[in-house]
């Protein structure tokens, strides 16, 4: 996207990366896992509609919004952080800065802050002024996904099955909720026994009792940003039947032995697909706006 540039606020707001970093660190402070959830709120909204903040937007008279999406309800979050962020930000320059750019820059910053690669986010994104559930359920990637279906969503928007493969990747971080695993530890049997087993002590077999258990989606360094999740895929330890999926007789299995072989290889793979996911679809010019509140337009 030629209209997004890395120096985009370098004069209308100097501070907004240093502003922007120390407010996440809190976060992460905080709670280790919020770097995750940082994460995934990008990736939900460029998901939907392109990179446009519409994730951050409440339900109104005219529209619902994304928040009680299948893939979103009761599973993103993180909302309360960008509001802080959004705060800071508009504190040292009011009126300028998107929340769609915001929530660029936060998932970098988590996933430097937690020991990953580091990019020059790209910047001039606006924000939407309505939001799509519909969108949401059928764009975002699901847990029970098998290979063809995850490629296919990734190449909807623009992105190989490499990049797909490379942003996985961010599953080296954050928890999942045992609504979201079950299927995978009890029905697989492309699955480590011990594994299993181990995961089903905190995941009952019948829906509707501990749905909302969580697990790492890491289980060696859930905290950390390297390339153990690639590591544990080759050893039939993913979580999801989604992150299996990449590692099992099918066309990707080579990049996750690349991956799970290569930290470096990873990393910069990892960064370069970031770049082209924040390249989805912005709004730019006189569309969209710059919004005064995250949760709503001006």
């Amino acid at each position: 996207s030629a209209q997004l540039s890395t120096n985009f606020y370098s004069t209308s707001c100097p501070n907004l990366f240093t502003t922007v970093k120390s407010a996440v660190q809190s976060a992460i402070s905080k709670e280790a896992r919020m770097g995750a959830s940082l994460l995934r709120l990008f990736f939900h909204d460029c998901f939907v509609n392109g990179c446009d903040g519409s994730i951050l937007l409440d339900d109104t008279s005219s529209f619902t919004g994304e928040k009680r999406a299948a893939p979103n309800f009761n599973s993103v979050r993180g909302f309360d952080i960008v509001d802080n962020i959004k705060s800071a930000v508009e504190k040292v320059c009011p009126g300028v800065v998107s929340c769609a750019d915001l929530l660029a820059i936060a998932a970098r910053d988590s996933v430097v802050i937690l020991g990953g690669p580091n990019w020059n986010v790209k910047l001039g994104r606006r924000d939407a002024r309505t939001a799509s559930q519909a969108g949401a359920n059928n764009s975002i990637p699901r847990p029970t996904s098998n290979l063809n279906a995850l490629i296919s969503r990734f190449n909807a928007v623009g992105l190989s099955a490499k990049d797909m493969v490379a942003l996985s990747g961010s599953h080296t971080i954050g928890q999942a909720r045992c609504t979201s695993f079950r299927p995978h530890i009890y029905n697989d049997t492309n699955i480590d026994a011990s594994f299993a087993q181990t995961r089903q002590r905190n995941c009952p077999r019948s829906t509707g009792s501990g749905d909302n258990n969580l697990a790492p989606l890491d289980l060696q360094t859930p905290t950390a940003f390297d390339n153990n999740y690639y590591k544990n895929l080759v050893n039939r330890r993913g979580l999801l039947h989604s992150d299996q999926e990449l590692f099992n007789g099918g066309s990707t299995d080579s990049i996750v032995r690349t991956y799970s072989n290569g930290q470096s290889t990873f990393n910069s793979d990892f960064a370069s697909a970031m770049i082209k996911m924040g390249d989805i679809s912005p709004l730019t010019g006189s569309n969209g706006e710059i919004r005064k509140n995250c949760k709503k337009i001006n």
